[in-house]
């Protein structure tokens, strides 16, 4: 087969820096994605250490990004944009489609068809609150792209940074305007990326007797915000006065 005719590579992407997340994040979502995608996929991870992290994930230094100048500014996630660095491909020698994922995320269905959807760039469109008038803003937990095809996404970041991180709270903010702009932004089936807090937790006062739940359709479940999968498995969550039961369900997918 001609290699123009050939299936493009695919790789499940993760980063992982400073010690919030341990390896065992990464092994676990390796471990999830070897479970719900099928055929042959690359898992890679961007870090800035190693240890622990099993065998079958490739492991590459984060691109460096010129935002450190600015020691004030918070983190935010800036360093996703990373994964937009030409080092991906020209230092790297990754090729092909990539599917990011969160560390703190927990797959619960098929992967297969984020990357058969068509579409330049893919996202999880931030979820809406009752009391806002929601924005095109993506959530960065779960989106796609082909590798190296953005790099204008990083530059123009680098060249203004300070104007970008006033005027956008985060990288998903900057990220999702900067492709809409191009008409490249597109949004994940709401159903396939549900929050837990928002999507997974029973209405008050049920969630006092009734368990967290998968929602229909559901294939990868983000966590944001107040609890992380280890909290939810426990039945903790970091806000007063908002009780969960144990998401059991979660030791059935979040594991090696």
């Amino acid at each position: 087969m001609r290699e123009s005719m050939a299936e493009p590579t695919r790789y499940v992407l993760c980063m992982k820096w400073g010690t919030k997340y341990g390896p065992e994040y990464v092994n676990r979502l390796y471990a999830m994605a070897r479970r719900y995608l099928q055929g042959v996929f690359t898992f890679v991870c961007l870090t800035d250490d190693t240890r622990g992290i099993r065998d079958e994930v490739q492991c590459f230094p984060i691109p460096e990004l010129d935002w450190q100048r600015y020691p004030n500014q918070p983190d935010r996630a800036w360093k996703k944009l990373a994964t937009f660095s030409p080092a991906l491909r020209d230092a790297y020698g990754l090729r092909g489609v990539a599917l990011f994922l969160d560390l703190d995320v927990v797959v619960v269905g098929a992967l297969d068809a984020f990357f058969e959807l068509p579409g330049t760039f893919r996202i999880i469109h931030d979820y809406a609150r009752p009391w806002k008038k929601r924005r095109i803003t993506g959530n960065s937990s779960v989106y796609r792209f082909e590798i190296g095809a953005h790099p204008d996404v990083l530059e123009y970041f680098q060249q203004n940074v300070a104007e970008v991180q006033q005027q956008f709270r985060n990288e998903q903010a900057y990220l999702s305007d900067y492709l809409h702009r191009q008409g490249q932004l597109q949004y994940w089936p709401e159903s396939w990326c549900p929050s837990f807090k928002y999507h997974c937790i029973p209405a008050w006062p049920s969630n006092y007797w009734r368990a967290p739940f998968i929602p229909v359709e559901a294939r990868v479940v983000v966590f944001h915000g107040e609890c992380n999968p280890p909290d939810a498995l426990a039945g903790r969550r970091n806000r007063r006065f908002r009780h969960i039961q144990p998401a059991t369900w979660i030791a059935e997918h979040w594991h090696e």
